[in-house]
């Protein structure tokens, strides 16, 4: 029994040293497409910080820095990259042209591509881009219908078949529907469960929620009840947030930045690290727990908002999209939390797992914070 309890504790402590290092906005790629009378014109937004992982020669000089001439330059080798990475049946697509455009979370490499074909919301579409580097690509693809209304859709790279690869249109409610499959609900189920900052942050709320504070130090809960209250509460914050996300977001009322986004993240992820080592946040920790929900949700709803689709369409994907990150959090939470309970009263579980873990989390998302601060890259995996 005291192997297994030790064993336990040692995984926890794993699991928080061992996620990831480079926890980063998710990897998207744009696809507008517009098709009709036997012509469909394509144009594909990729972003210039995926190609220049994908494709090491394209910074030429080797300073970090990409400049128009070594984008021009780079044409024919992004074209070819792109070209093997799409397949729509009976449709052959050739590019046209090509731009550069500035989004609110960096440069896009922009193709124009047409193909003598037809198209509608139902043709399988065979997406691989960055497949073997990133886990996180997807292509979110608008669809323009012939009455000026759009469908979204969700292309994954590592899905076999075209029918995974296409997924489910997002449609506005009422509207005809493509598919039963809710690809936007098990994005967002992917999406926390992959977003390790995201899980860092939750695994370090979730550290002390089967501990209490008696007399300046942290003491076991006597039972389920005691422990049930903190992360009922944690979850419920998130949840809430989420939904303030979504409230603001198809409303077009606010956007944030990528780059207020990221490093805010990380202060998080320090914030409730350094709370579990030495209280300092105290009756605020729910705020913090709120606030955090909010600024991650955002960072989903500046993806659609790119799309610049009707409120309904947006709503309806951004709401599918959040119940999954729910759907992905009680997972993790039903995973976590057990464990947490079973090795409570053990002599280690505050200095080795309370202690010891979030202090690696506090150092890992400092290392992130001057990352995504500074651009720069500190870590090598």
């Amino acid at each position: 029994m005291r192997a297994r309890l030790l064993a336990a504790v040692l995984c926890i402590v794993g699991l928080l040293v061992a996620l990831p290092a480079q926890a980063h906005k998710s990897s998207d790629a744009y696809l507008f497409v517009d098709s009709r009378e036997g012509q469909t014109t394509l144009r594909w937004d990729i972003a210039l910080r995926d190609l220049d992982a994908a494709l090491p020669a394209l910074d030429a000089d080797g300073d970090r820095q990409l400049t128009w001439a070594e984008v021009r330059s780079a044409w024919p080798v992004i074209d070819a990259l792109a070209l093997a990475a799409l397949s729509v049946p009976g449709c052959r697509f050739e590019i046209q042209g090509h731009a550069l455009e500035r989004r609110n979370d960096g440069a896009y490499a922009v193709l124009q591509l047409t193909a003598p074909c037809r198209v509608d919301e139902q043709t399988p579409w065979q997406y691989h881009l960055f497949a073997d580097i990133d886990p996180t690509h997807r292509g979110i693809l608008r669809f323009q219908r012939a009455d000026g209304s759009s469908g979204v859709r969700l292309l994954d790279p590592r899905a076999e078949g075209p029918a995974a690869a296409g997924g489910a249109a997002a449609s506005a409610p009422g509207a005809a529907a493509t598919g039963e499959h809710p690809s936007f609900l098990r994005e967002g189920v992917h999406h926390i469960l992959t977003g390790y900052d995201h899980v860092l942050f939750l695994l370090c709320l979730l550290l002390p929620a089967v501990l209490r504070r008696e007399q300046g130090r942290w003491v076991a809960v006597e039972g389920w009840r005691g422990a049930l209250w903190p992360v009922a509460r944690t979850v419920t914050l998130f949840t809430l947030a989420h939904s303030v996300t979504l409230a603001l977001a198809a409303t077009g009322l606010v956007k944030l930045s990528p780059k207020f986004v990221e490093p805010a993240i990380a202060v998080t992820i320090m914030l409730a690290a350094l709370d579990n080592i030495r209280p300092l946040i105290g009756g605020r920790r729910g705020f913090v727990t709120f606030f955090f929900g909010l600024i991650h949700g955002f960072g989903f709803a500046g993806v659609l908002g790119e799309l610049q689709l009707p409120t309904a369409a947006f709503g309806w994907a951004l709401l599918q999209f959040n119940l999954g990150i729910e759907v992905g959090q009680l997972m993790i939470v039903a995973l976590v939390v057990p464990l947490l309970f079973l090795v409570r009263r053990r002599r280690l579980y505050v200095p080795c797992v309370m202690v010891a873990g979030s202090a690696a989390a506090m150092l890992l998302a400092g290392v992130w914070l001057v990352e995504r601060t500074a651009d720069v890259s500190l870590l090598p995996f």
